[in-house]
């Protein structure tokens, strides 16, 4: 299973959000790229970037960092936040992403999403699938919608993906633990999808039942930010 850090950028500043609440932000590192070096030094391969303020705007905003990172670290970068046209993925790519996250659009534009599948192979598109009550929410989970999880997951694994990310927003950011329940759901549902649970990790142990559940990767943040988890801790995942 792969260990995937986050960092999460407003301002170009290495942030992190309580449930996706704007108001409800703390910000931990000036210097994103710190902050990526260390999870490199510490043995991690991955890294999940997700731009919040282009969420909210519907635009890519801090491709800078995204291009910085990339050209300073050897992570293989999945970048997420206010990919909603076209431009907006060419800059992601072109900046050093090697996948891209979409979800809203997803949502919003399943025509325009599926293109991308289409154009770009499914190594290089994850699905956003984050979900409140099982539901799906959008624009940095700013809107819910009445659609199933499931139903929108099944919907894509048909058209091709193979990569999905699916946060639960009522776990994320409290620290009380991953949604193990819908990542066995997902699991069972869809076999050969490559999973990323993201959202609630506050302990080695929940990494570690994960890991048992053999997922494709984990996303954490917070707990690693607020010293919850060591980053020489994780070397046993790597």
């Amino acid at each position: 299973m792969y260990i995937i850090p986050a960092i999460d950028l407003i301002e170009g500043k290495a942030v992190r959000l309580t449930q996706g609440d704007y108001n409800q932000k703390k910000e931990y590192n000036a210097r994103p790229l710190e902050v990526a070096q260390q999870f490199e030094d510490a043995g991690l391969t991955r890294l999940h970037l997700v731009d919040l303020d282009g969420a909210k705007q519907k635009r890519v905003i801090n491709w800078k960092v995204l291009e910085l990172i990339a050209a300073k670290t050897g992570l293989h970068i999945d970048f997420g936040g206010g990919v909603q046209s076209e431009e907006d993925l060419r800059i992601v790519f072109e900046s050093g992403a090697k996948q891209v996250t979409g979800g809203s659009i997803a949502v919003k534009n399943p025509e325009l999403f599926e293109e991308w599948l289409k154009q770009y192979g499914p190594e290089a598109i994850i699905l956003g699938a984050d979900a409140k009550d099982e539901k799906i929410a959008v624009s940095g989970w700013e809107e819910s919608t009445e659609m199933w999880v499931y139903d929108f997951v099944e919907k894509y694994v048909e058209k091709g993906i193979q990569y999905v990310i699916s946060t639960d927003v009522a776990k994320d950011g409290l620290l009380q633990g991953p949604s193990f329940e819908l990542y066995r759901n997902l699991q069972d549902q869809f076999p050969k999808l490559n999973i990323i649970a993201s959202g609630g990790v506050s302990t080695l142990a929940d990494l570690e039942t994960l890991a048992d559940m053999q997922l494709y990767g984990t996303i954490v943040g917070k707990a690693i930010y607020e010293g919850r988890i060591k980053l020489e801790e994780l070397r046993q995942f790597v």
